[in-house]
């Protein structure tokens, strides 16, 4: 006569359950750390060219000049020059762009003489 098996391998298929959650909960927060790294790449590229260009409109009062040391600035730190603008007073505001896994990250920042407040 066979006996009944009950729950003999169930262990196993636990086990198998753990791994796979671990796995998925392991790769969302790799995807997680590569956009909040990505965030923090864009922010600084963003204000190196923000200051940059505000410095370079100091001297030469050119925004066209201003805005290609910005872009270069960018590139060196691994972004894209996606906007600068002359908000007058010497004030310019700059927004880059950085490519991560989930798309590209965009933000700004302005920089200029504090008398700009």
């Amino acid at each position: 006569m066979r006996q009944p098996r009950g729950d003999r391998g169930s262990g196993t298929v636990l086990v198998l359950g753990l791994v796979a959650v671990a796995l998925v909960l392991a790769t969302t927060l790799v995807g997680l750390g590569q956009v909040v790294a990505g965030r923090a790449r864009a922010q600084t590229a963003a204000d190196l060219a923000a200051l940059a260009a505000a410095t370079r409109l100091q001297t030469t009062a050119d925004i066209g000049d201003a805005c290609d040391l910005a872009g270069q600035v960018a590139a060196r730190n691994g972004a894209d020059l996606a906007g600068c603008a002359h908000e007058g007073g010497g004030v310019v505001q700059v927004t880059v762009a950085v490519p991560t896994p989930s798309g590209p990250t965009r933000t700004s920042a302005r920089a200029g003489p504090s008398s700009a407040r």
